[in-house]
């Protein structure tokens, strides 16, 4: 198991949107785009009570950080990230693992964990490196396909197919663009000069804290 903590800041764009260069930001320059595939399976109880608790629990394929993520809120713009490898066989897609699990316990008092969204998103990361060499911030352009699996307080079914095999309840497919910056550690100056440069581009503040929350929503 590893954590770390998320800072991040999200906004939503049009899917025309022309995503700026960052090229005017002072101390960081710009590497070229890297397009990566994610499909993630979101779980929840019945009830969505870790939903109702700003807590994102999903399993992903594909990027750099594939496996079990588990985010607790943390503070303002900033989220405690758990992270849990990959499970090696068919029950690995659908069982939850115990140590993650057991982190939320107390929020799911007991009850099961089930698949409640599908999202697939095509993302696009341009990576700012500092006057160091290091990652100063990420700029993540998602191109996202989400469908809802079942109605709050509507039980899994029963043999419920497995992520990506295209069978299975399914609700409205939604699609949606949206940015994220993302930096490593607190930066305040970087964080707001990121933000200006999207938001004289044409991006507006997101009006949801997760891209679950908007499927939820929905």
């Amino acid at each position: 198991m590893s954590e770390f903590l998320e800072i991040e800041q999200k906004f939503d764009v049009d899917t025309g949107f022309e995503r700026p260069s960052f090229d005017t930001l002072a101390g960081v320059s710009p590497a070229a785009p890297v397009v990566y595939h994610l499909s993630a399976t979101y779980f929840d109880t019945a009830d969505e009570r870790l939903a109702a608790n700003k807590i994102t629990l999903r399993r992903r394929t594909g990027g750099t950080d594939e496996g079990w993520h588990l985010k607790l809120p943390e503070g303002s713009g900033e989220r405690r990230e758990v992270h849990e490898p990959l499970g090696t066989d068919l029950l690995g897609e659908r069982q939850v693992p115990e140590a993650l699990a057991a982190r939320v316990a107390e929020v799911t008092g007991g009850q099961p964990l089930t698949p409640i969204a599908l999202l697939d998103t095509e993302r696009t990361v341009v990576t700012l490196h500092g006057d160091d060499g290091r990652t100063a911030a990420e700029i993540a352009d998602d191109l996202v396909t989400a469908r809802r699996l079942r109605a709050r307080g509507e039980p899994a079914a029963a043999g419920a197919a497995p992520e990506g095999s295209g069978d299975g309840p399914t609700g409205t497919e939604l699609r949606w663009r949206e940015v994220e910056v993302e930096v490593p550690n607190a930066n305040p100056s970087l964080q707001r000069a990121a933000a200006d440069v999207l938001l004289a581009a044409g991006a507006r503040p997101a009006g949801h804290g997760s891209k679950l929350a908007r499927v939820l929503d929905s």
